[in-house]
């Protein structure tokens, strides 16, 4: 986190928005391209080498960015690259991080063991962001680089520490020998894109799941850019420091622990889901349009702190009912499909968001965006039985795709 922070400021600063655009949408469209090529390597090797692997491809990362920073000069192109090592570094860490829990912790454990580790991740969101801020305001960003090295070096470390599972096979290459197998994992690729087309296939025959899909999909649009490339330019325009980026990213972040731990299931048990995910989704919106108005900075975290909160609400509202009505053995193809149209949107955004900002002044462009997803999230209205669906409860969603369009998952799972 606080190389999140540090990046897009020094991006803002030294190349302006054309910049932002360009490196987002260089790093979305490399992160759908790397998730089918590296997925495989999830169940051929041991966890704990990926994750200590990927986070060694993190350190290098900011190691050559705080050398940049420090003895060179800012380039557009250098940092692009560095960004594609951080892809693919994530693309080891996240799947076997999300998974590795299961592994080491006895089953009636594992509860507890996710919980520390959801909180830990928590805590690091909030406290990433701060600590950027400050290092930010008070040394620059070439000491918060040097900060996010030590951190990352650090992580790296640790993760040494992790025990391997008795009954998982370690592999006897190296974590670099690891990675040089990517030619082995052409025919795991090609399996996946096959997963993901039944995923498509189902999620599209469905016309709930449909709905819904375009909802998020549009929606992310523009929520993406207004939560990531636009916060810099922001700052910036209104000549805030640093350290205003970073109090803005943890009021995010603390929004959304909040929403996550007390609100949701609050506003849930009390307006009904339905209701709750609609107006929330939109509420969303309409705080990222306060972003754009804002010219206080203290306006600006309260706004960010708004938005956190619904976004942590509006993503946990209906979730678990999503989930539970795909049946087990589709539901990886499913998440497969909401990964990649959010990866596509997350593509999409920076692009229109730059073009509108050779345009328009940039608080025109973030209050339009904000506008703009809070209207796209109200469509979710018009979904076809998403009321009827958001209503029943969680015993009577269980596998409901199965039950209501048996014939799509049936044929579907003769082609298999």
């Amino acid at each position: 986190m606080v190389g999140y922070v540090a990046l897009p400021w020094w991006i803002a600063t030294e190349g302006g928005a054309r910049d932002l655009a360009l490196y987002g949408i260089v790093i979305s469209a490399a992160t759908i391209i790397t998730m089918p090529l590296l997925s495989p390597f999830g169940d051929r090797y041991a966890k704990r080498s990926q994750i200590v692997f990927g986070l060694a491809a993190l350190t290098c990362g900011a190691l050559l960015v705080a050398l940049a920073a420090t003895l060179w000069h800012y380039s557009l192109p250098f940092l692009i690259a560095t960004g594609l090592l951080t892809v693919i570094a994530y693309a080891f860490i996240m799947p076997s991080s999300i998974n590795i829990a299961a592994e080491l912790v006895p089953s009636e454990h594992l509860s507890d063991a996710l919980s520390l580790q959801k909180t830990a991740q928590a805590m690091g969101r909030i406290a990433g962001p701060a600590l950027a801020g400050g290092v930010l305001a008070l040394g620059g960003t070439k000491a918060t680089f040097w900060l996010s090295f030590i951190l990352l070096i650090s992580a790296a470390l640790l993760a040494t520490r992790i025990p391997t599972h008795s009954n998982e096979h370690e592999d006897k290459h190296s974590a670099v020998a690891t990675a040089g197998k990517t030619i082995g994992a052409i025919g795991a690729m090609a399996h996946w894109w096959q997963e993901l087309r039944v995923g498509l296939h189902a999620k599209w025959t469905i016309p709930m799941d449909r709905g819904w899909t375009l909802v998020n999909f549009i929606s992310w649009i523009f929520l993406g850019p207004a939560f990531t490339m636009l916060v810099p330019l922001k700052i910036k325009s209104l000549g805030l420091s640093g350290g205003w980026l970073g109090a803005c990213e943890a009021a995010l972040s603390i929004g959304m622990l909040f929403g996550a731990l007390w609100i949701s299931n609050a506003l849930a048990h009390r307006f009904g889901r339905y209701r709750v995910r609609v107006a929330i989704a939109m509420a969303e919106g309409l705080a990222l349009a306060v972003v754009g108005y804002a010219s206080s900075p203290w306006l600006l975290v309260m706004a960010f702190l708004c938005a956190g909160i619904a976004n942590a609400t509006f993503v946990l509202v209906g979730q678990t009912h999503r989930t539970l009505a795909v049946p087990k053995n589709f539901r990886v193809r499913m998440t497969a499909v909401n990964i990649m149209t959010t990866n596509i949107a997350g593509t999409l955004g920076p692009a229109i968001a730059g073009i509108a900002l050779l345009h328009w002044h940039l608080n025109t462009v973030y209050i339009t965006f904000g506008v703009l997803a809070a209207l796209s999230a109200g469509a979710f209205m018009f979904v076809p039985r998403v009321r009827e669906f958001l209503e029943l409860e969680h015993h009577e969603v269980k596998d409901w795709y199965g039950h209501q369009y048996p014939e799509i998952f049936a044929a579907q799972a003769s082609k298999q």
